[in-house]
This record gives structure tokens, sequence and C-alpha cells, in this order.
């Protein structure tokens, strides 16, 4: 699964990597948890440019009778997601992609008890430390009281060579020539999506380990991905 994940880059580096427009709503980010808003970047029906827009995190399904259901609605798997209710709809026509510089993994290790096993957390970003994307998918859900949530989910995959020792599930990787065929809104085809949910390549990728504090939301400052000495 991908449950936290960093976007710490400067504005200029995300318009260039996604040639999105410029715009103000980016800021650096160490520590976005679930049910926070972050940048997605999508493409609308009619649009010929690439727009960058924030979302929460956590899809809730447009047919949803209330919002709370797209709190445990981070993750899709890949390997079910057209057929899925809460995810068939967006997979064919609201992709998007979810901007970001590194993720952070818990693997289990000795200690703690069978309830509450002990974990320590790493963080696995590029070797060249780029912004990169992940697969996502996006819903508009409307309220009772006419509101209208915006939210997205981050697909996941089998983990590569580098997360398997981690976890048993990583984030989709899209890479940026797949861009253009992920963000399309009229392909609909699910045989020419799925070849993207291939895991990564790990050999362009680091990981290492990094504090606990990264286990409270409340901690977001670039100290988060510091290696644990």
């Amino acid at each position: 699964m991908c449950g936290r994940y960093t976007l710490a880059t400067i504005e200029e580096h995300l318009v260039q990597e996604f040639d999105v427009l410029q715009t103000d709503i980016i800021e650096s980010r160490y520590n976005i948890a679930p049910t926070q808003s972050a940048p997605i970047v999508r493409m609308m029906d009619g649009d010929r440019r690439r727009q960058l827009d924030t979302m929460r995190w956590g899809l809730i399904p447009h047919w949803a009778k209330d919002s709370t259901i797209g709190n445990r609605m981070i993750n899709a798997r890949s390997e079910s997601v057209d057929s899925k209710p809460s995810f068939r709809k967006p997979f064919r026509s609201q992709r998007c992609l979810i901007p970001c510089t590194g993720f952070y993994e818990w693997k289990k290790v000795e200690g703690g008890t069978p309830s509450r096993p002990k974990k320590q957390p790493y963080y696995i970003r590029r070797q060249d430390e780029r912004v990169f994307a992940f697969a996502g998918l996006w819903d508009r859900w409307h309220g009772p009281e006419g509101e209208a949530i915006e939210s997205y989910a981050i697909l996941t995959t089998e983990p590569n060579d580098l997360l398997r020792p981690l976890h048993n599930r990583m984030p989709v990787i899209i890479a940026p020539n797949d861009y253009d065929l992920w963000l399309a809104t009229n392909i609909q085809d699910v045989d020419s999506l799925k070849p993207l949910f291939q895991p990564y390549a790990g050999d362009e990728f680091a990981a290492y380990t990094v504090g606990t504090q990264v286990n409270n939301p409340a901690n977001d400052h670039p100290s988060c991905m510091d290696p644990k000495e």
C-alpha cells in the first residue's frame, strides 16, 4: 500500500515535469497523510492542457451516502480497479497523476506484540531525487448541503525487488513517456492501460531507514526524510 508520501520540490520543477500552467498552490510537504489535501495533475474533457489541482486524499465515490467512506479508500488495487464499483468509472475517464518526491513504507521488525508489531519506517525516493508520479484516480462527490469534494486514490501493484523486503505492495509509478496515455480522457481501453501497472524498476530508486517521527502525520518537516542514525 501507500500510506504517506512527500512532495518536497519547487513549483518550477513541477511545471517542467508535468507541463502544467504556473500555479501558486504548491508548497513543500514532507509527510502527506490520508484525508489531507495535495496536488494532482489531470486533463478535463475538452481541455488541451494538463492542469494542476488540489484534492483530498481518500477517494469518495460520487454515489456515496457520506464522505467518511473516503477515509479508508486511499489506495486502489490495480489488478481489480476496472471491476470494483468505487473505482470502475474513475478508471475509465477520471485518471490523474499524483506528483511526489518519495514515499514511506513500514517494515515489520523484531519486537512488539502480535497485536501491535514493531515497524521500522523507510523512505523511498529516486536515485537522482527528481519528482515523479503515482497513478491515481479521482472523483467528485456532492454532499447533502450541496458541497462538492474532489478526492483521489493511489493505485498499487506488486512490489519490485527493492520494495519486496519491506512490503507486499507498492504504488504504481507512471513513467514520463506514459503521462499522456494515462491522462487521456478519451482512452477507456483497459488492455491498453494495464501494462502501466507493472512494478517500476527498482534500480532507479533508493530506500533507507528514517526516524519514527514520520508515524505522526502532525510532523510535516524536512527531518522526516533524514536517514536514521
